[in-house]
């Protein structure tokens, strides 16, 4: 993060979208945007980041972000160095302290950072000697600010009226930061009304939550909804099993296309993936029409690519 809401002039790094503000994260969306309309108009690198260099710094598997990261610097111009953890020094005791000044030493000049526990990216951010900066690509359960731009951005641009919509957020709330930066975009952005649907034993305390709804059986909250964004149960944070099974859950909780219909027409279907299939949502919805689960992929690349632009201020 690091602007407030009422000087939106540059980010230093991005850690969260929490505070960050209406008009920078409309900013960004907009670069997002333009950024988009370049790259297919031309389909070459930029070269807004040549002689930079991009370091993913991923402590968690991935798929979509780290790949996306990677495509973005690149087509921007940079140099991305992908850090095998794995072969790494850390592996051998060096801290994450050591290990970003060794690099930073080497002139590497953003860092993409994934990681289990909560604060690390701000950690890291805290740390940087030189001028390079700090993106959060996920903390544990309590931040992932790109792909809050990106579902923002995804949503925008079929329903560019956030004032308008009403847009439920489903699943495993507990664990996701996905729903938290969700939340934060959202709000920030004006969208008339938010509902949150999970069992309660997977939703955080409601002081976790302001300015949200929470409705706990799902077809109620489906009502008349714009937008769902439906969520996976991550079961690689449950310390034990918080759901009796997979088939329960999905009884209750799975959005199939008797649910779909319970919302408006033409209400769109999020998800930030990886999807589980019918656990959380029936491969008849994440297949059809109203699904836009591969827009969001795609659209991933373009508000890495505005990220990293703004960061670099070119």
């Amino acid at each position: 993060m690091t602007v407030s809401a009422s000087t939106p002039r540059r980010l230093r790094h991005l850690i969260t979208l929490e505070n960050l503000g209406a008009d920078m994260i409309t900013r960004l969306l907009d670069r997002a945007e333009a950024l988009r309309a370049e790259w297919f108009s031309q389909r070459r690198k930029l070269d807004l980041l040549h002689g930079r260099t991009v370091v993913n710094l991923f402590f968690e598997n991935s798929t979509r972000t780290r790949t996306s990261f990677d495509l973005a610097a690149k087509r921007l111009g940079a140099d991305v160095i992908n850090f095998d953890i794995a072969s790494s020094s850390t592996s051998k005791g060096e801290s994450l302290v050591d290990t970003l000044h060794t690099l930073e030493a080497m002139h590497c000049d953003a860092f993409v950072v994934r990681h289990k526990e909560n604060g690390t990216a701000e950690f890291l951010a805290r740390h940087v000697r030189g001028s390079a900066c700090v993106i959060n690509a996920g903390d544990g359960n309590n931040a992932h600010p790109t792909q809050g731009l990106l579902d923002a951005f995804t949503i925008r641009r079929h329903r560019p009226d956030f004032s308008a919509l009403r847009v439920l957020i489903c699943g495993d709330i507990l664990h996701s930061r996905v729903a938290r930066s969700d939340i934060h975009a959202l709000r920030a952005l004006g969208v008339g009304a938010l509902r949150i649907c999970a069992p309660a034993n997977l939703l955080p305390a409601q002081e976790e939550l302001p300015g949200v709804e929470i409705v706990e059986d799902f077809d109620q909250a489906l009502a008349g909804v714009d937008v769902v964004i439906m969520l996976r149960l991550q079961k690689e944070r449950m310390q034990q099993a918080q759901v009796p099974s997979e088939q329960a859950y999905y009884a209750r909780y799975g959005l199939d296309a008797r649910r779909l219909r319970l919302a408006r027409p033409d209400c769109l279907v999020l998800h930030p993936g990886p999807i589980n299939r019918e656990v959380e949502i029936a491969s008849a919805v994440a297949d059809g029409a109203q699904s836009c689960i591969l827009e969001q992929v795609g659209n991933g690349v373009f508000v890495r690519m505005a990220v990293l632009a703004e960061l670099f201020d070119t």
